[in-house]
């Protein structure tokens, strides 16, 4: 691995990242992927309420998938520990593809979804839920081993960046492949790009780390990953701070019926799904061109407060143009709040605890979003739409308030 120079080191290099060619090729797979899981989520979302016309339906498919998700997160971070990351990275994406080829058959032939059924989607999203469960703890440790240390930073930074960026184009091309072709279309795409990036990762090649040697009972291997986050009350508070803000403040799951009541259709829908990564893309671009925070952690606040705030006034909002602002300005948020994190989990974090700390902030994270799926599909049946989406950014800014005086070490936090 090439250590970068002294004053290489002292000067801000905003492309020190992707100086690398394996890191760069880590970037386009890890880009692939993600367009292709958010082609999916359009795809799958519509399909499944036009299908039964349910908005808790749109809740139990985060639901589905949040279950296997949490349920191997643990465990999924003590194999990339113990095991290549490369190699589990390259078997869980291509685990992924084979699920999209099964939701690509239920499409075309008719008889299996016959008669209003949907339960064959879920059962593929639950199968993989467990493939990403894996992908997610190998992917973010594999990708720290590809860069110098004192460039985690800016690799995250780019990392989050390009994944903003497929999850721009994503949602769009997902939503006019759904109106103007068929969803059998939107799954030709997701299944070829993640035949793609499984191959990406495959061609990326470098020195793997040495593997440990000494055997280390499973239920032990995970209590430290669950003990160094316990004792780190700047990653706890940060980690914490992202589940309940997600879990309450999220509206994605129910973008399908906003999109009707905009007067909108499947193309307004992908729309509206891209516009917070088109905040994120903004954020992402001016943060790799200035140099590091130094008030990390009353940005990430800031940036979390912000969030929620824009999620009570899209809900309140009836005008098409003004609900794509709010939800870029929410993606804006939400991206410093991220890069803000995961630049946290890599510096913070031995190397060779990566996998196992990656995958409780897995749990913390990304079942957030799958559950607050299922939160908002449930609170929009006993609330009503709108009013469920206000109370949830409302919750947001009490959880900010609660966790700015919980949590004093991270919102002392200065240089990342």
């Amino acid at each position: 691995m090439v250590r970068l120079t002294s004053d290489a080191a002292a000067t801000h290099d905003p492309y020190a990242a992707l100086r690398y060619p394996n890191f760069r090729r880590y970037v386009a797979a890890h880009w692939a992927m993600t367009l292709a899981t958010q082609i999916q989520a359009v795809v799958v979302g519509w399909q499944v309420y036009e299908i039964t016309g349910d908005p808790l339906a749109l809740g139990l498919i985060g639901l589905a998938e949040a279950l296997p998700f949490i349920a191997f997160a643990l465990y999924a971070g003590h194999v990339a520990d113990r095991a290549p990351r490369r190699t589990i990275a390259v078997r869980a994406t291509a685990a992924m593809t084979l699920c999209a080829g099964a939701l690509l058959l239920f499409t075309t032939d008719p008889r299996f979804l016959a008669a209003g059924r949907v339960w064959p989607i879920y059962a593929v999203i639950f199968v993989s839920g467990i493939a990403r469960s894996f992908v997610r703890p190998a992917s973010v440790a594999f990708g720290a081993e590809l860069v110098p240390r004192e460039t985690y930073p800016n690799a995250v930074t780019w990392r989050m960046s390009t994944w903003q960026l497929a999850a721009v184009l994503g949602p769009a091309v997902g939503g006019l492949l759904y109106g103007f072709a068929s969803a059998r279309a939107g799954y030709i795409a997701e299944v070829s790009l993640l035949a793609v990036s499984t191959i990406g990762l495959m061609l990326i090649t470098h020195r793997a780390r040495p593997l440990p040697k000494e055997e280390v009972p499973v239920s032990d291997s995970l209590k430290v990953g669950l003990r160094f986050v316990r004792r780190d009350p700047v990653l706890l508070g940060a980690m914490t701070l992202d589940l309940f803000s997600v879990l309450f403040g999220g509206a994605t799951a129910l973008l399908p019926i906003f999109a009707n009541l905009l007067g909108a259709g499947p193309q307004g829908l992908g729309v509206l799904r891209a516009a917070p990564a088109v905040g994120s893309i903004i954020s992402g671009l001016v943060l790799a061109h200035r140099p590091p925070m130094r008030r990390a952690g009353m940005t990430l606040l800031a940036a979390v407060g912000a969030f929620g705030a824009c999620m009570i006034a899209f809900a309140l909002s009836r005008n098409f143009a003004l609900s794509f602002v709010l939800l870029a300005a929410s993606g804006m948020a939400d991206a410093v709040s991220v890069i803000v994190r995961a630049t946290l989990l890599q510096t913070r974090t031995p190397s060779e605890m990566l996998g196992r700390v990656s995958s409780v902030n897995q749990m913390f994270i990304g079942s957030s979003n799958e559950i607050g799926a299922f939160e908002s599909g449930v609170a929009a049946r006993l609330l009503g739409v709108v009013p469920s989406v206000v109370f949830g950014g409302s919750m947001t800014l009490l959880v900010v308030i609660l966790t700015a005086w919980l949590a004093p070490q991270l919102r002392r936090l200065k240089s990342l």
